[in-house]
């Protein structure tokens, strides 16, 4: 049977035919589907963890116990993992162990454009980079044998291209391996020094195997053609440069780490020219070059952003770039914005009315940074609202600065790594205020439970973890729980909480209007009486896309169609000019 399946659907179904047993993930863009549809074969136990790291923990706790386990999460997500990923290479993996960094080049949804490849060049730790979704499926696959048969993680590397684009997958049966069980072995699997330095040989060993596989994996390829130029290149790049000089000479590289260093020597030696295609870091460039080998690499393809074949045609001379006049754009720009009836707005609406400095995370709620709401000042790293907000005081403080600070971050990201923040307040004696906006779901990756739903991933009935409950048990004395429809009660506990000299944490609690059980409430919508509007465009600085001003009347207006009956615009407005519908 074959079907059409992206890249994260193909992972999936390759986790499925590998007889894979145990997955977690945290969501993130791109790699979220993964899990989602790992879940749909019940012959998997799939599960969302609080955070990579704990995702990765628990994978390498089912390779302990025999399990063969997969573990996804995007390319920053490998950041919060990577003190496991370093042990667990020194390790291995008694049950296949498979590791799924999805990069994001270009950065379509993320915060940087690092690199990936270069996890598996300093754990020392294979990596497969698939080029389509048949490979993404094959080469989960494979990965689980390298991964026994060599006692090692794998890495498997997508992008985003990857990872959303669909091509035919042809589908074969489940594989039955059975669960090997967990043996004591303190030698291999407690690291502590003396065990270590063993293990560390064992690794070094391992990687002199691994270079003698990458020469003979079939999926590193040569297809000669015009001799003259010869490229080298690997995952989605390989597609460009393909369709950008299809009669050139390529060796494609699939198993990116360790390089087939004798396959790269023997293609280096057959054509005349050799370029280097591949997106971002000169990672292969870097490594070829140290071979001694004259390649082109950066000196023309870029180093930023994601590549098409249109950039690849151009970096190589096939075709001249376009010129202004031959592409119009009609299209008007539209800015992103929070959704009509979001339950943050409130929240940005009271930070931005009382000059509050926010520290703020990754979320939906990075869209509060913009006009009209223009409510957030710092965006770092998931969790780094809270432990910026520390520090941010401290520096404040001994600068004579009088500004108030508000911490921003989300439930599911308060899980993820806001927690650890807060016992640093309560430990370092602050007096900040955590604003914790729970929206009851895992929203910016598409809805995804998380501790605060009650509900797993494979649809089970979960205990939830109540925010208000935690952060008093941490040791917070002043906690209060809002309902951000309530625009008066909003604004006055930002103001006073802000203003207290103590640690405080608001709760902001109301459900994403995008789920659907809201979906299904009837909400009263609201219209403009354009003979009480007097053009004050108050409601305009909600930031709500429903609400829009028409100039040449100096009235507002609202959108029947994307109204949600949220009654922000109703509460600010000071004339009565808005009304229910």
């Amino acid at each position: 049977m074959k079907e059409l399946l992206s890249g994260n659907e193909a992972v999936a179904r390759g986790a499925f035919e590998a007889g894979v047993h145990f997955a977690s993930a945290y969501p993130g863009t791109p790699s979220t589907e993964i899990l989602e549809n790992v879940a749909k074969y019940k012959e998997i136990h799939s599960q969302w963890s609080v955070n990579e790291k704990t995702a990765l923990e628990t994978a390498i706790g089912a390779s302990f116990g025999g399990m063969r386990a997969i573990v996804a999460m995007k390319h920053v997500g490998l950041n919060v993992a990577a003190d496991p990923l370093f042990s667990v290479g020194y390790i291995g993996a008694k049950g296949g162990l498979v590791i799924v960094t999805a990069d994001d080049p270009g950065m379509h949804s993320s915060q940087n454009e690092q690199d990936n490849r270069n996890y598996a060049r300093a754990a020392k730790i294979p990596m497969l980079e698939p080029s389509d979704s048949q490979e993404a499926k094959d080469f989960t696959k494979i990965a689980f044998t390298i991964s026994e048969e060599f006692d090692t993680p794998v890495l498997l590397r997508l992008t985003t291209r990857i990872s959303h684009s669909k091509s035919i997958v042809q589908f074969n049966d489940r594989e039955v391996v059975p669960i090997k069980g967990y043996e004591k072995d303190i030698r291999k699997n407690l690291i502590l020094p003396a065990h270590a330095r063993l293990l560390h040989k064992k690794v070094e060993e391992r990687f002199k195997k691994l270079k003698e596989l990458s020469n003979d994996f079939k999926y590193n390829f040569i297809e000669y053609k015009d001799k003259k130029v010869g490229i080298i290149t690997s995952g989605i790049s390989y597609q460009y440069a393909k369709e950008a000089m299809p009669d050139a000479s390529f060796l494609k590289i699939s198993l990116s780490w360790p390089l087939p260093e004798e396959l790269i020597r023997e293609f280096a030696k057959n054509v005349q020219v050799i370029y280097i295609v591949e997106e971002n870091d000169p990672f292969l460039e870097t490594e070829i070059k140290a071979m001694g080998i004259d390649v082109v690499g950066k000196e023309l393809i870029p180093e930023v952003g994601e590549l098409n074949p249109y950039i690849v045609k151009v970096s190589l001379g096939v075709i001249q770039p376009y010129t202004p006049k031959q592409i119009e754009t009609k299209a008007t720009p539209r800015p992103p914005a929070l959704c009509p009836g979001c339950p943050h707005t409130s929240v940005f609406y009271a930070i931005n009315k009382n000059k509050l400095i926010a520290t703020g995370d990754i979320g939906c709620y990075t869209l509060g940074a913009l006009p009209p709401l223009s409510a957030m000042d710092t965006c770092v790293d998931m969790g780094a609202s809270i432990t910026n907000a520390l520090g941010l005081e401290y520096a404040l403080k001994k600068a004579g600065d009088n500004r108030k600070i508000v911490a921003v971050i989300g439930d599911s990201t308060f899980y993820h790594s806001g927690v650890t923040g807060i016992i640093d307040m309560i430990y370092n004696g602050s007096k900040g205020t955590v604003i914790i906006l729970d929206n009851s779901i895992t929203a910016m990756t598409g809805h995804q439970d998380n501790p605060g739903t009650g509900r797993t991933l494979m649809g089970d009935e979960a205990p939830i973890v109540d925010i208000e409950n935690l952060v008093r048990g941490l040791g917070v004395k002043h906690v209060k729980v809002v309902d951000t429809y309530n625009l008066e009660e909003v604004m006055q506990t930002v103001k006073e909480e802000s203003e207290r000299d103590e640690l405080s944490v608001i709760i902001a609690r109301r459900p994403c209007m995008l789920l659907p059980e809201m979906k299904k409430k009837k909400f009263d919508k609201y219209e403009v009486d354009e003979t009480k509007c007097t053009g004050c465009q108050m409601c305009v600085k909600i930031g709500c896309p429903a609400i829009s001003f028409d100039k040449n009347k100096k009235k507002a207006n609202i959108n029947y169609d994307l109204c949600v009956g949220c009654s922000l615009c109703y509460q600010v407005c000071k004339f009565d000019a808005i009304k229910k519908v």
